[in-house]
């Protein structure tokens, strides 16, 4: 969906992220913001109460050229109380769109300008992920190929992707820059997925509402991933699955997934849909986490969720 383009030097951009306890990360993050050509006007990093010297090293940088508010946290709100609280203090600053980042996706120098050309605030431009390591995507990315069927095609590296400037998609999240409009239309972030699902529901919702999602190509971030993804395909869809995930984030995961495809499809797809995702998990890394993906089904099932109490 197209609307009135809007001229970018009057877009006024908040760069935003979570972190917590990864004070070198959230640096670089912050000085590879810095050394945008076209620098965002504010920066905000919401803290999830680390412990070690986040904070202060955060404040203690100097000469940037936005205005940088660390935000402390109350609690541990996860990576979506995190966004979501950054989010809304970014809109209080009457900025007019959040560029929503990792603390460990670095943008390149011209990743912020090369998605202002022709902004509409009716569309969600994202930046391309790089994992520095492989030089391949950091996630796998669906692009557009049928608007009409919604049709798609994974593309993995930049060579597979083409020259085109942009490219319509199917989602984003990191590296997506939402507009007011879009986030008054869509709502605040849920934060009881605390993490890993609200960077598929969220989008979800922005499509429901009518908005479109547009890869910027040469919008640029370096942002490490996965070591091993397992990618099959089930009744039509791509399911991955990250080898090898500590059990904490392997709860959030199954049981954010479990909830979010019973919202889209209803009982029986969803219950289908879970029992692939499931016998992927024991086929790659075997019985160990048993007990945890029980207690994540049946909480994504029932609509149990918020912060796992460890």
């Amino acid at each position: 969906m197209s609307g009135s383009p809007v001229n970018s030097p009057q877009v006024k951009v908040a760069a935003i992220f979570a972190t917590m306890n990864r004070a070198a990360t959230a640096v670089a993050c912050v000085k590879a913001l810095a050394m945008q050509t076209c620098p965002p006007a504010l920066v905000i990093v919401s803290d999830n109460t680390s412990t070690d010297d986040t904070v202060p090293a955060l404040r203690s940088l100097e000469n940037l050229p936005f205005t940088l508010i660390v935000s402390p946290l109350a609690e541990n709100g996860g990576n979506a109380g995190g966004v979501h609280h950054a989010i809304e203090e970014a809109f209080n600053h009457d900025m007019d769109a959040v560029w929503i980042l990792d603390d460990d996706s670095w943008p390149r120098p011209d990743a912020l300008a090369e998605l202002l050309p022709g902004y509409s605030p009716r569309v969600v431009r994202h930046s391309l992920q790089i994992n520095p390591t492989t030089q391949r995507f950091t996630w796998p990315l669906p692009v557009i190929t049928c608007a009409e069927s919604k049709t798609t095609r994974l593309v993995w590296t930049e060579e597979e992707l083409g020259q085109k400037s942009f490219f319509p998609t199917l989602a984003a999240w990191t590296g997506a820059l939402v507009s007011r409009e879009i986030y008054t239309a869509t709502g605040p972030v849920n934060t009881a997925l605390f993490i890993r699902g609200e960077d598929e529901e969220y989008p979800w919702r922005i499509s429901l509402h009518g908005y479109t999602f547009e890869l910027a190509r040469r919008s640029v971030l370096d942002h490490p991933g996965p070591s091993e993804l397992i990618h099959w395909q089930f009744l039509g869809k791509h399911l991955f699955l990250e080898k090898d995930l500590p059990a904490w984030k392997l709860y959030y995961k199954v049981r954010n997934m479990v909830w979010l495809k019973h919202q889209q499809s209803g009982r029986a797809k969803s219950l289908a849909m879970i029992a692939a995702y499931l016998v992927g998990i024991f086929w790659t890394d075997g019985f160990g986490h048993f007990h945890i993906l029980r207690k994540a089904v049946t909480d994504g099932w029932k609509g149990h969720l918020g912060k796992l109490d460890v």
